[in-house]
């Protein structure tokens, strides 16, 4: 993501009921919420396919959490994304804006 001029934020930010893996900054400031996960074989789905809605869920709820502790140093809220990187049988899949807060 580093090659990719995202700069590192955070990590393993954590609130009641969530976590998110990595916080970045985009290019053109866009706040970048990141969930890795990882898996040996494609069965049932593969890694991307294991987020489903209750995950989504935590991690919206961890972003939220996140944003509004940051509020409180920052008048303006920056634009956001949650990226997913799933490593699937030794192969990097970076899906970009993977889902949005209000699917969830």
């Amino acid at each position: 993501m580093q090659r990719q001029r995202l700069r590192f934020v955070a990590r393993n930010v954590s609130c009641r009921g969530g976590e998110i893996d990595l916080v970045m900054r985009d290019r053109d400031g866009a706040l970048v919420f990141v969930e890795v996960r990882a898996r040996a074989q494609r069965h049932y789905g593969g890694a991307a396919a294991s987020i489903g809605w209750q995950k989504k869920q935590r991690i919206v709820r961890a972003a939220r959490h996140y944003l509004a502790s940051r509020s409180q140093r920052s008048q303006d809220e920056p634009a956001c994304r949650f990226d997913v990187i799933a490593f699937e049988a030794g192969r990097l899949i970076w899906l970009r804006d993977a889902f949005r807060a209000d699917e969830v």
